[in-house]
């Protein structure tokens, strides 16, 4: 952390007493209320005070950012700048971010109730995000065909048009990036809808990005609810391109949407059951513990990535379980302001009661409870990490996305086993495999079914590799130089020569 950065539940709360908050819609380059007046009120999980009340942006806001964001797109002064220019501004963008770190980070925390420990990381890689993408702009070339002697062909990258970036709550300004930092450098203009449940940030980043110099409706905020400005934005024949990261039944209403209008492009990241494969040669097995705790007990379960299911060779499985445990214990959820928290609260009472449930179904399922299991005795929506043993593939814990702080650990006895029953998911967004036997590492990694597969790690990743998944979490992906690809037209250009 740096010098000045807050080190204790003290310091942050001092810091948090004397913040403000933005709470307008960021439209063509000027912060107003929505169109209607409607506002929505951002709670703090942690003690279930209103934080603020918020703009709660509707289908006449939409359509004010998207001609916004269209004539923008068309006058050239973005998406036909030279790509110095843009690199320029969104590497001002990543310095003011940075600068504003701790501000950025207390605003998320307040929000959706994550440590801030967790935030100040999520800030780290949102700059990184931004940096690299700006970086990448003049790194992308076109291609020249190889045509014969009469005649020259061209392939060129060309920015979209107006990109709809719809984010989740869970990562609120990381994810963010993600999205927006790879649009913005191809050249679109973007309209930003974050989540209700964590608006706060994406509009504190709207008056960064008017300092950097990002011209006024080539980037524009409209918080609000998804039923209603998500919809409209989805539906609107000015955009072009829609990324979104969120649940897969949204997924599929969004891809339903941009059928029912202009067939815009559709890049989802969705939902996950992620399987964290554990074979018995596996060495260091406290360290392995470990890391399968945190890889679904991190920011509360509530990742999209979550090692949710952990798949344990049935001939260290009890000793392993046991070990799991031992770990998770330290892992109880506190202060979200307290750096030494390593969980906060969940994000609302809705997903709160909705874990609760779910806990309660694998009860009632039969799996067996080893930890965890009961609410934390709060005023804020708290909950343990709790671990399910002896989970089968029918039982709904072991199949649905949770969300939440619960493991589901499967036994198998043999490698076959153990590809079957990872592949066994609607899913296909991330997994892991634990071994010291390459030659299985690789056999396993290849097979199994799944975007991006974490080997004696998890979640072992930077800006230079792709991320997204496959079967119904999604299509696209964020990160690396695929992320800035997907966000451009490809056009030829066919030109005959004279012989």
């Amino acid at each position: 952390m740096a010098a000045d950065t807050p080190k204790t539940l003290a310091d942050w709360q001092s810091k948090a007493a004397s913040l403000s908050f933005e709470t307008r819609a960021f439209i063509n380059g000027e912060f107003v209320a929505a169109a209607d007046g409607s506002t929505l009120s951002s709670i703090n999980p942690a003690t279930g005070h209103v934080i603020a009340e918020v703009a709660s942006c509707d289908a006449q806001d939409a359509e004010l950012a998207t001609q916004a964001a269209r004539a923008t797109f068309e006058s050239g002064v973005w998406s036909r700048c030279h790509p110095s220019k843009r690199k320029r501004v969104l590497l001002r963008l990543a310095e003011l971010v940075e600068t504003h770190r701790d501000e950025l980070a207390l605003l998320d925390t307040l929000d959706m109730g994550k440590p801030i420990s967790s935030s100040l990381g999520d800030l780290a890689g949102t700059v990184a995000c931004l940096r690299y993408q700006a970086e990448c702009i003049d790194k992308l070339y076109g291609e020249v065909a190889p045509t014969g002697d009469r005649a020259l062909g061209l392939v060129l990258r060309e920015p979209m048009g107006v990109i709809a970036a719809i984010v989740p709550w869970n990562f609120p300004l990381m994810m963010t990036s993600w999205k927006i930092a790879p649009a913005l450098a191809a050249g679109n203009s973007v309209i930003l809808k974050p989540s209700e449940k964590s608006p706060l940030s994406a509009l504190r980043l709207a008056h960064l990005a008017k300092e950097a110099g990002i011209p006024d409706g080539v980037f524009q905020v409209l918080p609000g609810y998804g039923h209603t400005v998500g919809k409209a934005l989805a539906l609107s024949m000015q955009v072009d391109g829609l990324a979104f990261t969120g649940s897969t039944g949204v997924g599929k209403q969004l891809m339903q949407y941009a059928g029912q209008s202009n067939l815009k492009r559709v890049f989802l990241e969705c939902g996950g059951k992620s399987p964290n494969i554990v074979f018995a040669d596996c060495q260091h097995l406290d360290a392995v513990a470990q890391s399968a705790a945190e890889a679904i007990f991190h920011n509360q379960g509530e990742v999209c990535i979550a090692g949710s299911r952990l798949l344990v060779e049935n001939s260290i499985r009890k000793d392993f379980v046991a070990r799991v445990v031992k770990a998770a214990e330290h892992m109880q959820p506190g202060d979200p302001l307290d750096p030494g928290s390593f969980m906060g609260a969940m994000v609302d009472e809705a997903q709160y009661q909705r874990v609760l449930a779910y806990i309660r179904q694998g009860e009632n399922e039969g799996a067996t409870l080893k930890l965890g299991g009961e609410p934390s005795d709060s005023n804020g929506y708290f909950l343990p990490p709790t671990v399910f043993d002896d989970v089968t593939p029918e039982m709904r814990i072991g199949r649905e996305e949770i969300f939440g702080p619960v493991l589901s650990v499967f036994g198998f006895d043999s490698e076959e086993q153990a590809i079957a029953l990872a592949n066994d998911s609607d899913y296909g967004l991330a997994a892991g495999v634990w071994s010291q036997d390459i030659d299985r590492i690789m056999r396993v990694s290849r097979r199994l079914q799944s975007g991006q597969v974490y080997v004696n790690n998890w979640a072992g990743i930077d800006q230079t590799v792709p991320f997204g998944g496959v079967k119904q979490s999604g299509n696209g992906r964020d990160k690396s130089l695929h992320a800035q690809e997907k966000y451009c037209e490809v056009k030829t250009v066919w030109m005959s020569l004279s012989p």
